[in-house]
């Protein structure tokens, strides 16, 4: 296995891959510079590699690597430590860290996150490059459109849609339906502005 992006979000994939048993190859990333993280060595080529785990958090980022990529496979990393229900589905690429519960019939896209405590109930749907941030908590039949973030302690109540690229403020309670493409923050979750790109600013970041 080889990780792409060789950085505090790579850190946590090797030690979900370490305490799964997985082998590490090796990581690349696109700074010069940096040529080992935690004992693995780092190259700046990914030719002939395979298979990969993206592992940069920002979700826009992770979408560009990704197509980058196009046409080499992709492995995901759950740890051990992770509740995962039989009936659900996880698809490539995607990471599920310490502690995460994963309830019955849960769908999963490609190259999410699912971070650190966080609880994701039944028949929820999550679409590919989704992250949901630490001790975040989705109820029963949640949405959540691609690429959006969802901040650290969210609490999103039971069939609530969220839209594709948007961003849910650290802490916020989701009581209602929110679009795509929007920043939202709060309890109850208040859209606050619109969002003109896919590319989270370090602005936008600060509020999850």
């Amino acid at each position: 296995m080889y990780l792409y992006g060789a950085s505090g979000h790579a850190k946590v994939i090797i030690d979900i891959l370490e305490a799964s048993g997985e082998k590490i190859d090796g990581l690349v990333d696109d700074n010069p510079e940096v040529v080992q993280l935690q004992g693995y060595p780092v190259s700046h080529e990914s030719k002939y590699l395979s298979p990969f785990i993206v592992s940069i958090g920002v979700n826009a980022i992770r979408k560009k690597i990704v197509e980058k990529l196009d046409g080499v496979r992709f492995g995901k990393a759950i740890h051990p430590s992770a509740v995962v229900s039989h009936s659900a589905s996880i698809d490539e690429g995607t990471v599920v860290m310490q502690g995460a519960i994963i309830q019955a019939d849960v769908r999963i896209g490609k190259h999410c996150i699912i971070n650190t405590g966080a609880s994701v109930d039944h028949e929820c749907i999550i679409g590919e490059y989704a992250h949901i941030s630490p001790n975040s908590t989705l109820c029963g039949n949640v949405q959540i459109g691609e690429g959006t973030w969802i901040g650290a302690g969210t609490i999103v109540i039971p069939g609530v849609r969220i839209g594709r690229w948007s961003v849910i403020g650290a802490g916020s309670v989701v009581t209602k339906d929110i679009p795509d493409g929007v920043l939202a923050v709060g309890n109850r979750c208040k859209i606050i502005k619109a969002l003109n790109t896919n590319a989270l600013t370090n602005k936008d970041k600060s509020k999850l």
